[in-house]
């Protein structure tokens, strides 16, 4: 009898240990499994981003915050859903939904293999300078990541509105008003001149074209992508120069020299000009470093045989009763000394300034 408890007693103590040790192993599964899917949820928001499946490390990341920036964390950067709004050779953008803050930013993604190496001192002296820029016509920087792996973010507002080139081709009234034309030139040539004088060293925006100006609904400029030259390797850099030369925007100084400068900025300033009042875009199919009017063949043949009118919009002078075609044609001729062939003949940002002042008061 007493074999027989003690037999019961064995194997109740025996089953009771191995049932203990199976719900230990089934808890232990479920929380490796547990936290393996954690980190393929973070290895996919990530890769959202940059899509090489770079998750979370420390190591060599940093976050450096600028004015309107101070509240991001990197989790915030790379946790956030993002909707891909445009994309280019060296970068993708994103607009972001920021988990934490609720609020809704622009991620510019930066391949490694198109910018410069962000461990040097000049890299690092770019990205401070570039986020200390303030002024009501430009898009700040609050932020920048950069990665452990060569990968590298930057962080704007993000801005619910159009920029100036489909501004200009959508045939709205509002694009053809003369007093709309001129107080986006004024504010494209007010933040130039806060990047060209405005700083202790000058900025050359180095890609400025009707797709880089974002406009709000009241029609206020604010020019993106100012300095981004700056970041990217000689390669990128060079892709950027023929994409805008092709798009009508490159000064013909470039086809040699390839060092853009402010003088280049203010012959793509010209070129906004003439896209503005006429409604068309600059597009140039066969850019030459001759020393001619670089300009797309509708613009030059009007400017060689003298036929300005045929250059504007005929709705931009029934838009104000008050507009001469006087007041229209100097527009116009300020437009052309921006564009001259030759750097040292353009104006410089605050001249043209001073000129546009002079035609808003005639």
């Amino acid at each position: 009898m007493r074999k027989t408890q003690l037999l019961t007693l064995l194997l109740g103590v025996s089953l009771s240990a191995f049932l203990i040790v199976i719900l230990f192993i089934v808890f232990f599964r479920r929380k490796v499994s547990s936290s393996s899917s954690s980190t393929e949820s973070d290895q996919y928001d990530v890769e959202s981003l940059d899509h090489n499946k770079q998750g979370h490390s420390s190591g060599t990341e940093e976050l450096v915050t600028f004015q309107g920036g101070e509240d991001l964390t990197i989790c915030d950067i790379l946790d956030a859903p993002g909707e891909v709004i445009g994309k280019s050779s060296y970068g993708t953008l994103y607009k972001a939904s920021l988990q934490r803050s609720g609020k809704t930013r622009v991620l510019r993604f930066l391949r490694p293999v198109c910018t410069v190496r962000s461990d040097s001192k000049e890299f690092k002296g770019v990205i401070e300078t570039l986020g200390f820029v303030r002024h009501e016509n430009l898009v700040p920087l609050l932020g920048f990541y950069g990665g452990n792996r060569g990968e590298k973010l930057m962080v704007h507002p993000f801005f619910a509105s159009w920029n100036l080139s489909e501004f200009i081709r959508s045939g709205d009234d509002e694009s053809k008003k003369w007093i709309n034309i001129l107080s986006i030139t004024i504010g494209i040539s007010t933040a130039l001149d806060h990047l060209h004088t405005g700083m202790q060293k000058p900025i050359v925006h180095g890609n400025l074209k009707t797709k880089n100006v974002l406009l709000s609904p009241s029609f206020e400029p604010r020019i993106s992508d100012f300095g981004l030259h700056l970041l990217l390797n000689l390669a990128a850099g060079q892709e950027i120069l023929d994409v805008s030369a092709a798009e009508g925007y490159k000064a013909p100084e470039l086809i040699k020299m390839k060092e853009v400068s402010i003088e280049s900025d203010v012959y793509s300033l010209g070129v906004i000009m003439l896209e503005l009042v006429s409604g068309k875009e600059p597009i140039n199919e066969n850019p030459t470093g001759d020393d001619e009017f670089y300009l797309p063949d509708f613009m030059r043949n009007a400017v060689l045989d003298h036929r300005l009118s045929d250059l504007y919009r005929p709705e931009i002078l029934r838009s104000d009763a008050n507009l001469s075609e006087e007041r229209v044609l100097k527009y116009f001729q300020l437009a052309m000394s921006c564009c001259s062939p030759s750097p040292s003949l353009r104006p410089n940002i605050k001249q043209v300034l001073r000129k546009l002042e002079e035609i808003r008061k005639c």
